[in-house]
């Protein structure tokens, strides 16, 4: 099995750790928009797991482990209340929520490609599931919120790019029998530079070739 890029108690923790970063973003965007501590606790739970659940759903592994492993559904909820508390504060320091948000984009791109080849799925579905570990979850937050999905957006820095890029190396280094605990942090350290890259100097993807300015975006 190649999903065990780490030992047990430290991919737990890594696990857990970016579980907490992608609920605070969560978490966020619901104090932004508003609602009660309910919807803070379902749009932390949605953007924290909603990418692995996804990924599980798709390849079998059911139950999924988020709903097998206690402190994967509690972990939000604690982020949960920090938001609660402490928004004003959190919020402050967005930069660091967005540079540990960057590393479990990584993170997530890369297990959830080893653990997609685990399970039999061939390169190209692995790099597609890992990007839908790492991206997914923030796509469901932002349709619970009414909001067009970040990573489809042109005026966002590139996001689902950065985990194309850590899933399909990860991919690459399955293929090739050489992903281990070092390679497989290359791979995460890659598609995180390429994401805190994308926050500082603003980098997106193209847009239709010869769009003119003027173009409202209707067809």
């Amino acid at each position: 099995m190649t999903s065990q890029l780490f030992s047990p108690g430290v991919e737990q923790v890594l696990d857990l750790s970016g579980i907490f970063v992608f609920a605070l973003s969560g978490s966020l965007l619901a104090v932004r928009k508003n609602f009660d501590v309910f919807g803070m606790a379902v749009l932390a739970e949605a953007t924290a797991l909603g990418g692995g659940v996804l990924r599980d759903e798709l390849i079998g592994a059911v139950p999924p482990v988020a709903f097998t492993n206690i402190g994967y559904f509690v972990t939000p909820l604690i982020a949960t209340l920090v938001v609660f508390f402490l928004h004003p504060e959190v919020a402050r320091i967005n930069l660091t929520v967005q540079t540990l948000d960057a590393l479990g984009l990584g993170l997530f791109a890369v297990t959830g490609t080893a653990k997609a080849h685990d399970y039999g799925l061939g390169v190209v579905a692995s790099i597609a599931l890992g990007m839908i570990t790492a991206a997914g979850g923030g796509v469901i937050r932002d349709l619970l919120a009414m909001e067009i999905p970040s990573l489809l957006r042109w005026d966002r820095s590139l996001y689902a790019v950065p985990a194309l890029l850590g899933a399909g190396v990860t991919a690459a280094l399955i293929s090739t029998g050489t992903l281990g605990a070092v390679t497989g942090s290359a791979a995460v350290l890659l598609a995180f530079g390429l994401r805190m890259l994308a926050i500082k100097y603003d980098l997106r993807a193209p847009r239709a070739w010869h769009r003119g300015s003027s173009n409202t975006g209707e067809t």
